[in-house]
């Protein structure tokens, strides 16, 4: 077994494949460095983020593409979903764009003109404004190529961490989570955690506030 046959190996190499080809269609998405990791550590979980000037090569800065272990249970087209959501904030910063307020959590009118102009559809949401993602049956077309080695790549996904507070679960509270429609419910995290929980008035799934930024 090689290298690029591990679990990690097929992942960054799929996720590196994708970036290039979402590059060569949109010039303006810049060079990043990749990275990989728990989307979970805190209240929220992140799917994905672009993080500019994180890295230092030399005299020149890079920007940064995170994507979350626990993102990759959605399946290649949700993952190809979170790269052009990030790569729409590259172009944001490649054009000087001011895309997000609040601390990156607020997706404005600006963004929602760069996800569309890179292939996604936008819904809205009260509280991150254009950020609700999917990818349309053209742009998985365009992509073809790339979503079928983001399937053979996406063997494994991470849990999320657990909450915990001085070595103890602290969840006695529960998960607050909402819907698209604005509904709200309060569960056990062990509930939470076992799988979706769908909303009967818009049909899509409580978020504990699941975001990418």
């Amino acid at each position: 077994m090689t290298d690029s046959d591990t679990i990690t190996g097929l992942l960054v190499t799929a996720l590196e494949t994708t970036w290039a080809a979402i590059r060569s269609h949109h010039h303006d998405v810049p060079e990043v460095v990749l990275t990989v990791g728990s989307g979970s550590l805190g209240s929220d979980l992140t799917l994905g983020h672009f993080a500019p000037n994180r890295w230092v090569r030399g005299e020149y800065e890079l920007h940064e593409l995170f994507i979350g272990g626990e993102g990759l249970q959605r399946g290649a087209v949700g993952v190809l979903g979170t790269l052009l959501h990030e790569a729409s904030h590259g172009v944001a910063v490649t054009r000087g764009i001011k895309d997000t307020s609040r601390q990156g959590r607020w997706h404005n009118e600006r963004f929602r003109a760069l996800g569309q102009e890179l292939g996604l559809t936008l819904e809205h949401h009260d509280k991150i404004g254009w950020s609700i993602t999917t990818v349309p049956d053209q742009t998985r077309d365009l992509y073809r190529d790339e979503l079928e080695e983001l399937v053979f790549a996406l063997v494994a996904y991470r849990r999320r961490e657990p909450g915990r507070c001085g070595g103890r679960k602290s969840n006695n509270n529960g998960v607050s989570a909402e819907c698209d429609c604005g509904r709200k419910i309060r569960v056990s995290r062990s509930v939470y955690d076992a799988g979706p929980i769908y909303c009967g008035v818009c049909d899509t799934p409580f978020s504990a506030a699941d975001r990418l930024r």
